[in-house]
């Protein structure tokens, strides 16, 4: 997931007590989901498009050291004055920082140096909460939602690196779960003309990405019930699906051949006989299971290879705007989370969560958008070019930050986070 630090708050300040209650619970997930992780673990880096866990960790400390503590309480210290260069992402309005591909040499500061940060920030927050939620209950909001965002890199970003790993280390054991059958994919067919799309007014907090609230007109079309399975990628891989030039984009196709791709990432072998590496080691391949780690470029061949095509983030948002944003597999504690095939709920499945599906739609604004004031309004507006939407969440998504009208984005040929698809037509 795209770090999307911006804020609005449309819906109102939960009350003083919930909003402690999830910044703490939001901050102690975050350690739980390094706990079986050692030293190497968490300062290691495998790509610059990914962060070491210890980077996660602080960097989110220091977003709320920055923009709630030395913002606005007074006399508050810095922890470590060198550490803002060390743990500001992309603030511009932050100053100089540490190169994102250089965060794997920070051997230092340590593990549990980071976690005294840690400790040190939260004891700050609160201690000032009340006076916080008096005067910047928004923001503390938009601190606890930032690091949500982050919990979802740091273990797609653990699974990337534990990937590239020829012991194929398992981050935890498989979640005991039952294994189901995908449910047979039929059409159903969309919202037809005037939708009012965007945050609403009952929204409890949205980016400001997801504003204004404002109508499109919605085309007859029909989306598939479900997302695209294992069991059908290995068709398309069974039918040289990655050796026609037809199917594809000219920029995917140029990217097929030039990083010889053949398969989604993270499998392995061929025939019927695929392997996938999972956060808990490598496994078989579920054909039920939804298929993941994939790229807006084989998204799209892959829809048109199926006589379809991705739908537009208007249809999907539409289709998900009554339905219940914190169904479906989603993050609820620290473990080895894969997607997994789902029965259906109010016609869909796994609408929300198990993995994030590509949209035909290019990351642009909606009309009227004003970014947030401030720092904090960086990460949206400007990467506004060159991208495509994603919608729905994964199973990574920790459970309750969605909406329907929450907007992911990644370039096109990006895939380490948990990306399907669903198929859509027009009618």
């Amino acid at each position: 997931m795209k770090d999307l630090s911006s804020h609005v708050a449309p819906g109102g300040t939960p009350a003083p007590t919930q909003i402690t209650d999830r910044f703490l619970r939001t901050r102690n997930l975050s350690r739980e989901l390094v706990e079986n992780l050692n030293e190497a673990d968490v300062t290691a880096q495998s790509m610059p498009d990914a962060s070491p866990a210890k980077w996660h960790l602080a960097h989110t400390t220091w977003f709320f050291e920055t923009f709630l503590l030395r913002d606005h309480v007074p006399g508050y210290r810095l922890h470590d004055e060198r550490w803002p260069f060390l743990f500001n992402s992309y603030y511009e309005a932050e100053g100089a920082r540490l190169a994102r591909p250089e965060r794997g040499l920070l051997t230092r500061p340590t593990m549990a140096e980071v976690l005294a940060y840690r400790d040190h920030v939260e004891a700050a927050m609160l201690e000032a909460m009340p006076f916080l939620l008096e005067r910047q209950g928004d923001l503390i909001e938009l601190g606890i939602q930032h690091e949500q965002q982050h919990q979802e890199l740091l273990l797609t970003d653990i699974k990337h690196l534990f990937s590239r790993n020829p012991l194929g280390p398992a981050y935890a054991p498989p979640p005991q779960a039952a294994a189901t059958r995908s449910v047979p994919l039929r059409w159903i067919e969309g919202t037809e003309g005037r939708f009012d799309i965007g945050a609403d007014g009952e929204t409890r907090f949205a980016f400001d990405n997801e504003l204004p609230r404002h109508p499109v007109w919605l085309a007859p079309h029909a989306l598939a019930n479900r997302p695209v399975t294992n069991g059908e990628w290995i068709e398309f891989i069974t039918d040289q699906g990655y050796g026609a030039a037809s199917l594809w984009l000219s920029d995917g196709w140029d990217w097929v051949r030039r990083e010889k791709i053949a398969a989604p990432l993270y499998w392995r072998g061929g025939g019927r006989q695929w392997e996938q590496f999972s956060l808990s080691g490598w496994r078989a391949v579920d054909p039920e299971a939804p298929v993941t780690h994939i790229s807006f470029y084989e998204a799209d061949a892959f829809a048109t290879w199926a006589g379809a095509r991705l739908p537009t983030e208007q249809e999907w948002e539409a289709a998900a705007y009554t339905r219940d944003p914190s169904g479906g597999t989603q993050l609820d504690r620290a473990e080895a989370v894969d997607p997994r095939a789902e029965a259906e709920v109010e016609g869909f499945a796994s609408l929300y969560g198990n993995v994030w599906e590509w949209t035909g739609s290019a990351y642009r604004p909606w009309p009227g958008y004003r970014p947030a004031a401030g720092a904090v309004g960086e990460y949206n507006g400007k990467f506004m070019s060159g991208q495509f939407v994603l919608r729905g969440g994964s199973c990574a998504t920790p459970r309750g930050h969605l909406r329907a009208s929450y907007r992911n984005f990644f370039h096109p040929h990006q895939r380490w986070q948990f990306t399907g698809l669903r198929l859509a037509r027009s009618l």
